[in-house]
């Protein structure tokens, strides 16, 4: 139970206890969750993310991104080695996990 001032009005702890869990349960964006996980895995990796190829909410309020990485730059750059990594991160975008998922020649497409 709340306790009120003689005024009725919330004291200042109170009002900054409430701001804080409201900014908590406020869904970070996801364009926030992706740059986050992504420039943490290029970090672990040492390697520069290329893209995101898919970001999708899995049942816990984690996410799971496919991101590509470039892991081997050659030349010509359609020789360059990419790889595909499935990337778990929290609701905040920080990273709780990866792996690598399948390695390709940047011009080489899918085979369907």
């Amino acid at each position: 139970m709340a306790h009120s001032s003689k005024d009725g009005s919330d004291s200042k702890a109170e009002q900054a206890e409430q701001a804080e869990q409201a900014e908590q349960e406020r869904p970070v964006p996801v364009a926030t969750v992706i740059r986050t996980a992504t420039e943490q895995l290029a970090q672990l990796l040492n390697q520069p993310a290329e893209a995101v190829s898919s970001c999708e909410r899995i049942e816990n309020g984690d996410w799971r991104l496919s991101v590509e990485v470039l892991e081997l730059r050659r030349v010509p750059d359609t020789m360059s080695l990419l790889a595909s990594y499935e990337v778990d991160a929290d609701h905040d975008g920080q990273l709780l996990g990866y792996r690598r998922t399948r390695r390709y020649e940047r011009g080489r497409a899918d085979r369907r």
